[in-house]
């Protein structure tokens, strides 16, 4: 439970605000590009190199500035610069996740070292970091549509590549975002730190191997604890948060998901159609059930899911695991490339608190909660959320402030207790308001496949 211990969160932790100063000088010398430095933005490099002195990085850092503001720039600067940047973006997040860990009262595993390294085709990474570095040169200010579609032949071929697809999506997505943009040098306004962070992990997974814990097989039952719905035009994932319980160990937080393509037309409750691949899972979302699972591979606290090895179990509500296990479950060490205060998202349990708008208040302290998150594919909404009197939800750090994000909640509506989650509707909408709805707009999936059985008939 957070309970009383808001109080701890109250401030953030020493350096994270000068930690952040220093990046927002690299993003600022990027949107202008490093291939054209002038002196105020080659001293915020040098802040940057400088607040390394003494690492592992800082002579790399330091190198590489010199040889930036000689003119010279090539992937190993890049890359130094990218790894720089992260390191900071690395200490925030360990900050941060540190002093809600001892809010929660919550015990993490440790990084026991590399781990394991995997190793993807040279020549696709050197087509990356090749159309990266023309972007850090121009800086974002002087892209334009040539400079996007010269990436165009290379992400088609990463996307191709299983395993480079978690590169490939990033890097699709960054250059749509900028595409859509052109001509960038128009705009009033860009999404600095958005693009500075797609673009440094863009260079750092460009690179032939990078760091991930040893993978494990499990065996136990699954208690989902709620549901996180990323969805974009192109593109739905459905993320699991849960409680692992195995024989002989302790429970586990983890987290397990599932995606699909799609267009922009599907919205709604109509995305959960694209997940009819997983019945078990949707199974346990709709019914709040748990999930016995044998010989899946959790690796750096994400269980990669296979429904043909997992089957229903017993009914398991969300509150109850919350109140019973959350307390007690160990939750899993993070890897060093997803280090970001951004991917902070710990399950928690919050009860006792008072509403006052967006903001809940519980013995005196203040939390913002984010309804602009709750996704549309489910029956919580702005009024549910404000009546409620639990939740389940996930704990942010976003705007320089902790906010919440309710998965689930407890209200009383017109005097009958109420309980909405998130996954409530992966079988299908229960609101008999939104059944009418979507059956006067029509099955939207079902007419798009249809069409697409044409086409591929002609």
């Amino acid at each position: 439970m957070l309970a009383v211990q808001l109080a701890e969160l109250a401030e953030p932790p020493a350096g994270v605000d000068e930690a952040l100063g220093l990046a927002d000088g690299f993003d600022d010398a990027l949107v202008h590009g490093l291939g054209r430095l002038d002196e105020r933005r080659a001293a915020a490099l040098g802040a940057l190199a400088g607040a390394l002195d003494g690492s592992p990085l800082g002579r790399p850092a330091g190198e590489a500035l010199g040889k930036l503001t000689a003119g010279s720039v090539g992937d190993e600067q890049l890359a130094a610069l990218a790894g720089a940047r992260g390191a900071l973006f690395g200490a925030v997040h360990d900050a941060l996740l540190s002093r809600l860990d001892d809010a929660l009262g919550r015990e993490r595993d440790g990084w026991d070292g590399p781990g394991e390294t995997e190793g993807v085709p040279e020549n696709l990474l050197s087509g990356c970091r090749s159309w990266l570095n023309e972007l850090a040169i121009a800086g974002w200010r002087g892209v334009d549509h040539d400079l996007v579609s010269a990436s165009d032949q290379t992400l088609e071929a990463v996307l191709a590549e299983p395993r480079l697809r978690r590169l490939g999506v990033l890097l699709d997505g960054l250059a749509a975002e900028l595409r859509a943009s052109c001509p960038v040098a128009t705009l009033e306004r860009l999404p600095v730190r958005r693009w500075a962070d797609l673009w440094a992990r863009g260079v750092l997974l460009s690179h032939s191997a990078f760091p991930r814990g040893p993978a494990e097989t499990v065996t136990g039952r699954l208690l989902p604890l709620g549901v996180d719905v990323h969805e974009h035009g192109t593109a739905v994932q459905v993320e699991v948060h849960g409680v692992l319980e195995s024989p002989g160990a302790r429970p586990r937080l983890v987290r397990t998901g599932v995606a699909a393509a799609k267009v922009d037309t599907i919205v709604g409750p109509a995305v959960w159609q694209l997940f009819g691949g997983h019945p078990v899972l949707m199974k346990a979302l709709a019914e709040r059930r748990g999930v016995a699972v044998e010989d899946l591979t959790l690796r750096d606290g994400h269980l990669l899911w296979d429904d043909s090895r997992a089957r229903p179990d017993a009914a398991a509500d969300p509150f109850a695991t919350a109140r019973l296990m959350l307390g007690e479950a160990v939750a899993p060490a993070v890897p060093p490339l997803d280090r970001h205060p951004a991917r902070i998202s710990e399950p928690v349990l919050l009860e006792g608190y008072t509403v006052d708008g967006t903001t809940w208040v519980l013995d005196g302290h203040r939390i913002e909660v984010e309804v602009d998150r709750l996704p549309s594919c489910g029956p919580l909404t702005p009024a549910l959320v404000a009546a409620s009197s639990a939740c389940v939800g996930l704990v942010r750090w976003d705007g320089g402030a902790w906010r919440l994000q309710p998965l689930a909640v407890q209200a009383t509506v017109k005097k009958k207790p109420v309980e909405a989650h998130g996954g409530d509707w992966a079988l299908g909408a229960t609101d008999p308001k939104v059944v009418k709805a979507v059956a006067r707009s029509g099955d939207v999936v079902a007419v798009l496949r249809e069409r697409a059985g044409r086409l591929l008939r002609k």
